[in-house]
């Protein structure tokens, strides 16, 4: 993993490209040749621009350095092939039967807050639960589409106000955008989102290269309504074996009540919450 959260920002030739992911991945040469059976002289001249591997060979360097789909089309047009790897919609044929699966995950979390998120967190899909709950906060028609929970957490017109210690709860969020980025990596569009999130008032910097650290299992997200404080934790699902950037690139984010009082809590607050 990089030491450096700057985007990775990719040059046009396949051999700058390499030799930024293997930096990325802190590989040498040797390391990437012992990985993928191509020696070492073969990527040395790939890397200076002497050589142009085959599409396969590409495919397997991509491989070796874990490079995420989107970015593996980059590698194959700067070698001069076409993209292999297929960005879809929910809307595709080929994509009902995941969308399907998803929307029954959404279905049997109720009656807690469950959603579906792309790689630059926003907002795709979540159970009747999710708007009931963060309704009873703050206006989320008034959130453009596609909402993005980050700018929902960060903004202080949205549930900012509603989380105590907040500068710990954003960091930590800050530090799962480094964690939870696709392939390890941060790419232009992650870097303009947090670039976007650090434009808010009171956000410090510093907080990308330091995560919060606390001497508990979970770092909890909370919310205090009516004087009741609200402790969840979340898991985070992703698609196994992806074939498509789409599903490669997509989390179900589930949140659990922390305690018996957060689950007692929130039964009484979405009792009194509108559809």
């Amino acid at each position: 993993m990089s030491s450096s959260p700057a985007a990775l920002r990719l040059p046009n030739e396949l051999g700058p490209q390499l030799r930024a992911w293997r930096d990325t991945r802190g590989k040498s040469q040797l390391e990437l040749s012992l990985d993928t059976g191509i020696s070492q002289r073969q990527i040395s001249f790939i890397e200076s621009g002497r050589s142009t591997p085959g599409r396969q060979n590409v495919l397997r360097l991509a491989d070796a350095l874990d490079v995420p789909f989107r970015e593996r089309n980059t590698l194959l047009l700067a070698a001069g092939y076409a993209p292999i790897y297929s960005e879809g919609s929910f809307d595709d044929q080929e994509m009902q039967g995941v969308t399907n699966a998803l929307k029954r995950m959404l279905r049997q979390h109720e009656p807690f807050p469950a959603v579906v998120m792309d790689r630059y967190w926003n907002v795709l899909m979540t159970n009747n639960a999710t708007l009931r709950f963060f309704r009873r906060f703050t206006d989320m028609d008034a959130r453009p589409k596609p909402r993005n929970l980050l700018h929902l957490m960060f903004d202080p017109a949205g549930m900012r106000p509603f989380i105590p210690d907040w500068d710990k709860t954003a960091e930590s969020l800050m530090g799962r955008v480094f964690r939870e980025s696709v392939g390890r990596v941060i790419d232009a569009r992650t870097k303009d989102l947090i670039d976007s999130l650090l434009a808010y008032p009171d956000v410090n910097a510093d907080w990308q290269t330091s995560p919060a650290i606390e001497n508990t299992p979970i770092i909890p997200l909370s919310f205090v309504r009516n004087g009741h404080m609200l402790k969840f934790f979340s898991l985070v699902t992703t698609v196994g074996t992806p074939q498509m950037i789409t599903t490669q690139e997509l989390r179900v984010e589930c949140m659990f009540p922390l305690d018996d009082a957060t689950e007692a809590h929130y039964a009484e607050l979405m009792n009194t919450a509108e559809g």
